[in-house]
């Protein structure tokens, strides 16, 4: 793999886990419920976006820098999974359960129409 496509993984993956931080940051100043209304927000929204790249049939160099360094580094499993332990934690189980099955849910329903949507285009 050539040196280039190493860098532009390490900017890219970089710049995008910044933009995560930023975005979570927004949505929390502007939510006052302990829901993790930011790490919903920026999974669904990567949902959508891979799965519109997905549907456009990138592959290949292209795809492992939109998909993986960009949109991956944007989208967090890792966050989802605190959050649902911190909420499990709280011992709150409606909070929980809504997480849960809207994350999968909405994150399901937004990747397929991003792929819907990019197939079109």
């Amino acid at each position: 793999m050539a040196t280039w496509i190493w860098i532009a993984v390490a900017v890219l993956g970089g710049s995008f886990s910044v933009a995560r931080f930023l975005v979570d940051a927004v949505i929390s100043e502007r939510t006052s419920s302990d829901f993790p209304w930011g790490t919903f927000v920026i999974n669904v929204t990567g949902s959508f976006v891979l799965g519109w790249f997905v549907g456009a049939s990138l592959t290949g160099t292209t795809l492992l820098l939109v998909g993986t360094a960009s949109i991956g580094s944007y989208t967090t499993f890792s966050t989802w999974m605190f959050e649902t332990h911190r909420l499990a934690e709280d011992d709150d189980r409606r909070p929980l359960v809504v997480y849960l099955v809207a994350s999968l849910l909405v994150g399901l329903a937004a990747a397929g129409a991003g792929h819907i949507l990019g197939r079109t285009l």
